[in-house]
């Protein structure tokens, strides 16, 4: 078969090369003749004649003018000679001019236009030339004039002139070697073409002897590659029986080549648990030619190895057709190590996650149990506050209750770091005064300010947008931090707070609050620095200010959480400008209820479980729970909660989390699961844990409320006066003779200062309420600006004297003048008058203290 495939060159194919051979051989032949014919071109010499002509008559030109200078230079001028110079300079202008040679030359513009110029110097000079020798010798001062002036013209035709040719000197030369490289590549095609039919003749010889080793060749290299592979190689026959077994496959599976050839896979590497499946699969294949695995790619099973060590491992069979008939390669491999691998990779998240959850129930436990003694402190304090101190006392009390707050929000500093870190921070938007809160914290901080001898004010820039929907905890987180450092910073001077609303184009618009001060200022690099953790800055007054470095790591971390940015512009000396904007969603005004007044006991009492595990913390709250009016039961674990919810009806349960027994979890799903009489009751969750995602569970096992630790009176009252039982809130809202004014501040006023101080300042607050009244009684004609300046500076004073009502209503006029609300500022003016008339009985220290005279007893 192969000699009568490779024989000898049939005629078809040897015709078709002698015409190939006779037509490269004929290409030669024309590009032989076209080279010979412009050789032959270049062996002419008309072109050297041409050129000749063209030099010759810059020649003739210049003899001509030898000649006429000659002349004028003699008294006896040979007139004969000139005229005959310049009969022949004329005469090879003319043959320039005329003749068919030069007729490409003349197309050329530049030695058209230098010819044209010379045409025009013979036209002057012949009727001069062919004039009589007496007028001749009078024009040849003339003539040598133009022929002076025409030289140049002369010069630069020849030149233009001698350029052409040689350029088409160059073309013709170019045209020869473009022939002789044509010429060469056709010799080296035919050159080539024959060399190829030898070669071909020569394949042709071997080709035999190359398909006769080509079978050898390709077992040799398809055993080297089965036997230097790293997967296990094992072919079959469609019967299951192993043909082939390669060194991979023996290390893999222990058996050698001679053990497993002839051997069924059934019997040597599939397992046991799936033999049967292989055989199905096996006798379904034999029977239908159904395919589930071979050809799908790589599939992870198990195998088995010589000793019955089950393994997994990857697996890829392919088919192939072979005159014996169909067998099938399958490619194994060996992942034991990765699927190890993958199990340490899994081990180790799971043990990075029970580490991020321990570190959580370190930190929810760290929490309760440093809150816990805190409450009990901070809630002594409070009850020690209500009895009668002398000013050193008093003093010595304040600083114990700052310093106890103050290791409060350094716990909440670090468990808000804690939570933000692990992405575990969640906001609480809800419907907030913005302004309210920005003037709540401006008159926080003017104490602080007025110490240091410096000007705190606010403002909106453009339209406010009053009412938002947000999370005002960390708004003012925020505020509070970055406020208070521009004040604790600022000696002497002036810090500016602005609030702006700005449209960014997007579907919300952002509000931005800009803090500037004339502090100390940074430096660059503690400008870089300022927003890290535990950064504070080195000022000559730093030592006074103190601070952890938290607060602005925090404000940043709660800006971002907002989806803000917070930066910082500053110079030493000059002060520093801090930047807040975070987006917003402004809302319509909501109406609010003031919860900040007193309760009247009769009005409001309520029926109060109080369960808690710490005796301290029991005493405190119900000390200031039985203060307040309300009744109060104890338990001490949530066993006995839980019993005594089933048998009595209480108002409202307070209810610890962490307690032994039972823990408050445990006793509020079993108070809600039973039938109990205070099933129904409002359960609220008292607990040190600040962690939001337990705090949400709280919520789930039926809770209504989380009342954080330490536990503080207003904490208390708020949380009293939001579940009022329907009766009793009725009953609240009939018009009872309790104060407008907060006495114990009053009371405080007067321990403090004395008798008689305490009263010559109460007097003075009373003139300056009376005198604000009729000033705003003109509120009209003064403008909004000045009635909202007086409502706020009284505002201040009020909230110092503890006449919270009038320090409300004073702030309600602030916001509407500053609103520009006409008739809302008028009706805020109209109540005034009321407030004050229940506020103005209060403003005597002699009436204060009888309380805690009382409960010293």
């Amino acid at each position: 078969m192969n000699s009568k495939r490779h024989g000898p060159m049939s005629p078809t194919r040897l015709m078709i090369g002698v015409i190939l051979a006779i037509a490269i051989c004929g290409g030669i032949i024309a590009m032989s003749v076209n080279v010979v014919r412009d050789l032959r071109l270049l062996n002419s010499a008309s072109s050297d004649n041409v050129q000749w002509t063209l030099s010759q008559a810059e020649v003739e030109f210049l003899e001509y003018e030898l000649y006429l200078v000659s002349a004028l230079q003699t008294s006896e001028p040979d007139l004969a000679l000139v005229r005959r110079e310049f009969d022949i300079f004329y005469s090879r202008v003319q043959t320039l001019q005329q003749s068919s040679i030069y007729e490409a030359l003349r197309a050329v513009p530049s030695f058209s236009t230098e010819l044209e110029r010379v045409q025009s110097f013979l036209r002057t000079a012949v009727p001069i030339i062919d004039s009589a020798d007496a007028d001749l010798i009078a024009g040849l001062p003339d003539l040598l004039r133009l022929s002076q002036d025409i030289r140049p013209s002369v010069r630069s035709m020849s030149n233009s002139g001698l350029n052409y040719f040689a350029q088409d000197s160059d073309a013709r030369r170019n045209n020869v070697s473009v022939t002789l490289m044509q010429l060469a590549v056709g010799v080296t095609v035919l050159l080539l073409a024959l060399l190829l039919l030898a070669l071909y003749l020569m394949r042709l010889n071997n080709i035999n002897i190359r398909r006769r080793s080509e079978v050898i060749e390709a077992s040799k290299r398809m055993n080297i590659v089965t036997s230097t592979a790293l997967d296990a190689v094992v072919v079959s026959s469609a019967a299951g029986f192993i043909l082939d077994f390669n060194a991979a496959a023996e290390q893999i599976f222990g058996y050698t080549a001679e053990e497993a050839v002839g051997e069924t896979m059934s019997d040597m590497i599939v397992p046991d648990h799936h033999r049967a499946a292989h055989e199905a699969g096996m006798e379904r294949m034999r029977a239908n030619g159904e395919k589930r695995v071979v050809g799908k790619g790589r599939v992870k099973l198990e195998a088995k190895r010589k000793g019955g060590e089950v393994f997994p491992c990857e697996l890829a069979i392919q088919s192939a057709q072979t005159d014996e008939g169909e067998i099938f390669i399958a490619f194994l491999r060996d992942i034991s190590h990765r699927v190890r691998a993958e199990q340490d990779l899994v081990e180790a998240r799971d043990r990075a996650l029970a580490g991020e959850k321990a570190k959580t129930d370190f930190l929810a436990t760290m929490s309760h149990e440093i809150r816990t003694p805190l409450n009990g402190l901070l809630g002594n304090l409070a009850l020690l506050e209500d009895t009668r101190l002398s000013p050193r006392q008093a003093r010595y009390i304040k600083n114990m209750d700052t310093s106890g707050k103050l290791l409060m929000n350094h716990i909440s500093d670090v468990l808000d770091i804690t939570k933000y870190d692990a992405g575990k921070l969640r906001l609480r938007p809800v419907a907030m005064n913005i302004s309210n809160l920005l003037q709540d914290i401006i008159d926080n901080q003017s104490g602080a300010a007025s110490a240091h001898n410096t000007t705190l004010k606010w403002g909106w820039l453009g339209t406010p947008a009053e009412w938002i929907e947000a999370d005002p905890d960390r708004i003012q987180h925020i505020l509070m931090n970055v406020i208070g450092n521009a004040v604790k910073f600022t000696r002497d001077g002036n810090v500016s707070v602005t609030a702006e609303v700005v449209d960014t184009g997007e579907a919300r618009p952002d509000l931005r609050i800009c803090i500037s001060d004339t502090g100390i200022g940074m430096d660059d690099t503690l400008r870089a620095q300022i927003f890290d953790d535990f950064m504070t800055g080195d000022s000559s007054y730093d030592r006074d200010t103190g601070g952890t470095g938290l607060g602005l790591g925090i404000a940043k971390r709660f800006v971002t959480a907002l989806g803000g940015t917070i930066t910082v512009e500053s110079e030493v000396g000059k002060g520093s400008i801090f930047t807040i904007q975070f987006p917003i969603d402004p809302i319509e005004a909501v109406d609010t209820i003031d919860t900040k007044g007193p309760q009247d006991a009769d009005a409001r009492a309520m029926n109060i479980l109080l369960v808690e595990d710490n005796e301290i913390n029991r005493v405190v709250a119900r000390e200031m729970l039985m203060a307040a009016g309300h009744t109060v039961t104890e338990a001490q674990n949530g066993r006995i909660a839980v019993d005594m919810a089933e048998a009595q009806r209480f108002d409202l349960i307070l209810m610890d989390i962490s307690m032994p027994v039972m823990d408050g979890r445990s006793a509020t799903k079993a108070i809600r699961a039973g039938q109990g009489a205070s099933a129904t009751v409002p359960i609220v969750a008292l607990t040190a844990n600040a962690m939001a995602e337990e705090q949400q569970a709280f919520l789930k096992d039926g809770m209504n409320e989380i009342l954080t630790k330490p536990l503080t009176r207003e904490g208390l009252m708020r949380v009293t006066r939001a579940h009022v039982p329907t009766g009793a809130a009725a009953a609240a809202d009939v018009p009872t003779s309790a104060p407008a004014v907060m006495t114990s501040q009053i009371a405080e006023l007067r321990d403090n200062l004395g008798d008689q101080i305490a009263q010559t300042l109460l007097d003075r607050f009373v003139g300056e309420v009376d005198a604000m009244l009729e000033h705003l009684a003109a509120h009209e004609t003064n403008g909004m600006k000045d009635t909202a300046e007086h409502a706020h500076r009284i505002a201040g004073s009020a909230a110092a004297m503890g006449a919270t009502d009038l320090r409300q209503a004073l702030i309600a006029v602030e916001n509407a003048a500053k609103r520009d609300d006409v008739p809302g500022t008028a009706a805020a003016i109209d109540a005034l008058p009321d407030v004050w008339s229940r506020t103005r009985p209060f403003m005597r220290a002699d009436l204060h203290g009888v309380a805690k005279d009382a409960s010293d007893t």
